[in-house]
């Protein structure tokens, strides 16, 4: 956040409102000016699909609405004020209080204030997000580990053998979070494990949270949203983790997750076999059957890959497209901003491991004019590329008909319910999109043959 960009794939820190929606019966509680709390819930549900309001999220989200009074003279009474109302008339097992840049910079000190309610019993969280700290993957970040700091707390833990909690996608900022996490749940508990998903529709809400120190390991799918959170988990119950970067999509790679994850875990192998290969001969029996479909349409079918994407995403899809279904890649743009050169250098050397060719042809770049100009360059006059990205990739698509499939915000002209692209599932899913992708937008001849 220390430049300016055209069109940005994020938010601020304080659009992670939608990590406290995406917790079943959470609400947040916005210590910020007029206009904060509606403008990110906008970016990251309307322009993620148009996710809609959901539990208490677009006009139904408390705000404290701070102005010239409360630069003056402080906010804290208005946000003490604010959240003292909100118990009489909002329905929650949770209240998390976020600030803004307005309380951040006048000092408001909305952890103390969110500490008085609790010593009350009452269940409120407190975690500082003032928009100028970072982005919404930062934002994220600090509101779980705020819950788990403040809301799951100092107990012992008493572990469940099985018991798994699941970390990985940022809700809303991947707009298939909702099926992603399903997918991962169906497939841990096809394998035996309890699962804590924690948001989203498979998930019970405060009672998992609750249930976080009892868990016998931690999984995490994502090369680094998410470790700080792990790595308090590990010192704070000593719960070890298992560090899977990035979302695996089909067959090869979600049985390589599934194996690699019995190895660290020691679980059944021979359980854990048993459901790879009951997977895999339903995943690769839809595969089969697009021979015949392949023969007749080669000449239609795109073969140069594009993507922009967030980087669990970039390396899962490119992952499966290069190396199960043969496209070849030609710019592969990672959009979240690794905080870090070290984290830049192990996301490559993870790319690496799944072809050269991938990783020569990716590029960190959050600026959405810079990506659209290289795209423009890379692709020139070709009618054979299939762009991954987002609404803004569009204007590119159209320029010689080449063909877009919406995986990264904004998405303002699809709407998402429980799509994904990850797993089993999702890697059928995403087969579906790129073929079914040549029939639009263009005539394609076909012989039809009565009988």
């Amino acid at each position: 956040m220390s430049k300016l960009i055209e069109q940005p794939r994020f938010s601020c820190a304080l659009a992670a409102q939608t990590t406290v929606l995406a917790i079943p019966r959470a609400l947040p509680i916005v210590h910020a000016g007029p206009g904060c709390a509606a403008k990110t819930f906008h970016t990251l549900s309307d322009c993620s699909g148009n996710q809609g309001e959901g539990y208490g999220g677009g006009g139904q989200i408390s705000s404290t609405n701070t102005g010239t009074k409360e630069v003056v003279f402080g906010g804290e009474n208005k946000l003490r004020t604010l959240t003292e109302n909100a118990f009489k008339v909002l329905d929650a097992d949770l209240f998390v209080l976020l600030s803004g840049c307005t309380s951040g910079i006048i000092g408001d000190d909305i952890v103390s204030i969110a500490n008085e309610f609790r010593e009350e019993g009452k269940p409120v969280v407190g975690a500082e997000t003032s928009g100028f700290t970072g982005n919404n993957y930062h934002g994220h970040e600090i509101i779980v580990n705020s819950i788990i700091e403040q809301f799951v707390g100092d107990v012992t833990p008493k572990v469940q053998k099985g018991l798994v909690n699941v970390f990985s996608v940022v809700p809303n900022q991947d707009p298939f979070w909702r099926g992603d996490l399903e997918e991962i749940k169906r497939i841990l508990t096809s394998i035996g494990l309890k699962v804590n998903i924690l948001f989203g529709y498979e998930s019970a809400g405060v009672f998992e949270w609750k249930n976080i120190p009892n868990a016998e390991f931690n999984i995490l799918l994502s090369p680094w949203v998410g470790l700080k959170t792990v790595e308090l988990l590990k010192k704070k119950y000593g719960t070890p983790f298992f560090h899977f970067p990035y979302l695996p999509v089909g067959g090869k790679a979600t049985s390589l997750f599934l194996k690699k994850l019995a190895a660290f875990a020691n679980l059944n192998i021979e359980k854990i076999l048993s459901t790879i290969k009951r997977e895999e001969e339903k995943f690769y029996s839809y595969i089969v059957g697009l021979a015949d479909f392949l023969s007749d349409f080669r000449s239609n079918i795109p073969n140069d890959l594009y993507l922009v994407a967030n980087s669990e995403y970039a390396i899962g899809v490119s992952d499966f497209l290069v190396n199960e279904l043969g496209l070849q890649p030609k710019g592969i743009f990672i959009t979240d901003e690794p905080p870090t050169e070290a984290i830049r250098e192990k996301i490559l050397l993870t790319i690496e491991t799944l072809g050269k060719n991938i990783k020569d042809a990716v590029h960190f770049e959050s600026d959405g004019g810079k990506i659209q100009q290289e795209l423009s360059k890379l692709i020139g006059t070709s009618k054979r590329a299939v762009i991954f990205g987002s609404t803004w990739e569009k204007i590119v698509a159209e320029k010689n008909n080449n063909m877009l499939i919406h995986l990264s915000l904004p998405i303002v002209d699809d709407v998402i319910l429980g799509k994904s692209f990850t797993g089993y599932t999702g890697g059928l899913k995403l087969t579906e999109e790129l073929y079914s992708g040549i029939f639009k937008n263009r005539t394609i001849d076909r012989c039809v043959q009565v009988i």
